[in-house]
């Protein structure tokens, strides 16, 4: 068991006071078997309502409403949980889905509908010519194995670059540029494992890191992949692993674009850009 301390702040810095418009917030972890949150607070100002809600998903979400205009905002969101996932490879795939290729079962396949469908139908060709390094039809392989191989590959073999920019890069982008962030990485394994029929989601949250330096850590993204038998498993394609107690899941999706931690709008009198700060606090609590 991991006890982690979380601090994220968001901070907006605009030239003139602002209308601030409703917000929605994606920063309470996903709780389980495997993270209890033992206590969560959120420090806003300027003044505002908020109301909870659970999205189609299951994700916790607060919704934001101002009362008072403002030349800033700023969203303090403090957690403390438990992670309990410290054995990751401890899972059973069905046996009927230990080899690849695999048919899930009708009733599944009615549920996991919507996270075989690719995002970017239009990639599929390059996404194409890429797998066939790691499976070519009519080839039997373990059906982890398999995801591991990908997972690995794109960790091991594209620079990890950073990206301000809002959104994701398409998978045919990704792979013209060898390198992207968590995201794009996490968008090209999902859109991977969708081309082989294999149900994939986009997961964002947290990283602990204890190699870095003390009490810091980001905003992070991985995928997750329905395994019959075990489950939605996690794969972290920047760092090559399976997702354990060092990945806080606050929000997962269908879409890799539909879970930032914070999203909304403003209005004003004369248009403007705001300045955006984000630090974010990791730590282990002995």
């Amino acid at each position: 068991m991991r006890r982690l301390q979380i601090e994220h702040t968001t901070t907006y810095h605009y030239r003139d006071a602002v209308t601030l418009l409703p917000h929605k917030l994606l920063l309470r972890p996903r709780e389980g078997h495997d993270i209890r949150v033992e206590s969560a607070t959120l420090d806003i100002t300027p003044a505002y309502h908020l109301r909870w809600q659970r999205d189609v998903y299951s994700n916790s979400v607060a919704l934001v409403s101002f009362t008072e205009p403002s030349a800033q905002l700023s969203i303090i969101s403090r957690l403390l949980l438990r992670h309990y996932e410290d054995q990751p490879l401890d899972f059973l795939v069905a046996e009927s889905a230990v080899y690849f290729p695999f048919q899930y079962d009708m009733a599944e396949q009615i549920d996991l509908g919507p996270y075989l469908v690719p995002i970017f139908a239009q990639d599929q060709s390059p996404l194409s010519a890429w797998l066939q390094r790691f499976w070519q039809p009519g080839q039997v392989i373990e059906t982890y194995a398999l995801l591991d191989i990908i997972n690995h590959a794109i960790a091991r073999d594209f620079i990890y670059q950073p990206r301000e920019q809002p959104g994701v890069q398409t998978p045919a982008t990704t792979l013209v540029r060898q390198g992207g962030s968590c995201r794009d990485f996490a968008t090209l394994f999902i859109e991977a494992c969708r081309y082989l029929g294999l149900a994939a989601r986009f997961v964002s949250g947290y990283q602990y890191s204890p190699v870095s330096a003390q009490g810091q850590g980001a905003t992070h993204a991985w995928s997750e992949v329905y395994l019959p038998g075990a489950g939605w498993k996690g794969f972290d394609s920047t760092s090559g692993r399976v997702v354990g107690n060092d990945h806080i899941a606050v929000a997962v999706s269908r879409h890799p674009e539909a879970v930032p931690p914070v999203s909304g709008s403003f209005f004003a009198a004369i248009p403007q850009s705001p300045r955006m700060e984000v630090a974010v606090q990791v730590a282990h609590l002995v």
